[in-house]
């Protein structure tokens, strides 16, 4: 069972869908003892990094997911779910993210002939053997949609990048811990096999 955090921010029914599309059972819940049961836990996000930590914090989801974090339990974040792990994001400055991992969430920077939010598909350069992208090709294509980017403190834990008006962290991985700057349930395919393989992290 995966349990999906609901904390008023997040494309949630989407990643339920496409998690029953690859036959896993999930659960919609902000419950602390259903997520701790759960084998493996999702952070999704859509929206403002200031609100959804508001919104963590009402529900106590902060707590939840350090918990989480720091459990043998596989946890992955999409999009806002991402940044939101890091220690701050200049979309909305003083506010502190949830420091599971070092980093800071920057702007990304105005180009000329670059629209800003980036929407749309980018290929990745897949890097130090992330555990989400096995037997996945070697530039595989999948959905952004975002105004601000990670940059890691660690580069190591960066297993994908991409590049649009700066270089992207896209995805990372520490120990339990994975996260995804874009949209792997909106990613067709290639996004159905990297929550695939989250699925299958642990599994005998």
């Amino acid at each position: 069972m995966i349990a999906i955090i609901d904390y008023n921010a997040g494309n949630l029914k989407s990643v339920e869908k496409a998690l029953s599309a690859i036959g896993c059972e999930s659960v919609i819940t902000r419950d602390r003892h259903e997520i701790l049961k759960a084998d493996k836990v999702i952070l999704p996000g859509v929206g403002a990094f200031g609100d959804a930590m508001a919104q963590l914090k009402k529900y106590e989801l902060d707590k939840v997911i350090h918990e989480v974090a720091y459990m043998d339990k596989p946890f992955l974040g999409i999009c806002l779910g991402l940044q939101l792990l890091f220690e701050g994001s200049d979309e909305s400055q003083g506010v502190e993210g949830l420091h599971v991992l070092d980093g800071q969430i920057l702007k990304i920077p105005d180009k000329e002939g670059l629209k800003i939010p980036h929407i749309g598909w980018n290929s990745l350069e897949l890097q130090n053997n992330g555990r989400l992208f096995e037997k996945l090709p070697e530039n595989p294509y999948v959905y952004f949609v975002h105004s601000y980017y990670l940059k890691a403190a660690d580069e190591s834990i960066v297993k994908a990048t991409t590049e649009y008006s700066a270089h992207i962290h896209a995805s990372v991985e520490k120990g339990n811990v994975f996260a995804c700057q874009f949209h792997p349930e909106k990613s067709s395919s290639i996004g159905l096999s990297i929550l695939k393989n989250f699925a299958q992290i642990g599994e005998a």
